[in-house]
């Protein structure tokens, strides 16, 4: 099957800022699949893979650097961007170890989501292993969107 839209898989266990940020990438004409878990999330890589990973790196039972560590001994090579309500010097060391696309704190600037996405994307294109010098560390307050595009929540 040919996608005619990006597919992102939004992995954050709050559920308001999960639809807010399925709201968001949506209105941008992207296609996006949410996830309340880690868990649930690499359940469905058996069934399809995401061209992007937003990834919240505080959730219970599989926290955001166990995702990205399963996501490596599964060898599945999607590109990550990580969000994060909780940043410390630790937890960053530990998120840009696996190699993130961008480490972006909460609350999410969206243009900054949309542009480390995009950058994702063409990652995800050109089959490119990510590192440190083509990554995105910022932080911006958030604004509201509009969506127009397809959810799916798992």
């Amino acid at each position: 099957m040919t996608r005619t839209k990006s597919l992102i898989a939004i992995v954050e266990d709050d559920e308001p800022s999960r639809k807010a940020l399925a709201r968001l990438l949506c209105s941008a004409g992207m296609d996006v699949t949410s996830f309340p878990s880690g868990v649930e999330f690499l359940e469905y890589l058996t069934t399809e893979w995401p061209d992007c990973v937003v990834l919240d790196l505080h959730m219970p039972v599989m926290n955001g650097v166990e995702v990205q560590a399963q996501l490596a001994d599964l060898r599945v090579s999607v590109p990550v961007v990580i969000i994060t309500g909780h940043d410390s010097d630790e937890t960053r060391a530990l998120a840009l170890a696996g190699f993130p696309v961008a480490y972006l704190r909460k609350p999410v600037n969206d243009q900054l989501l949309l542009d480390a996405i995009a950058l994702a994307l063409r990652r995800s294109q050109q089959r490119l292993g990510a590192s440190n010098n083509d990554s995105l560390n910022v932080n911006q307050p958030s604004k509201g969107a509009n969506c127009n595009g397809k959810i799916t929540e798992i």
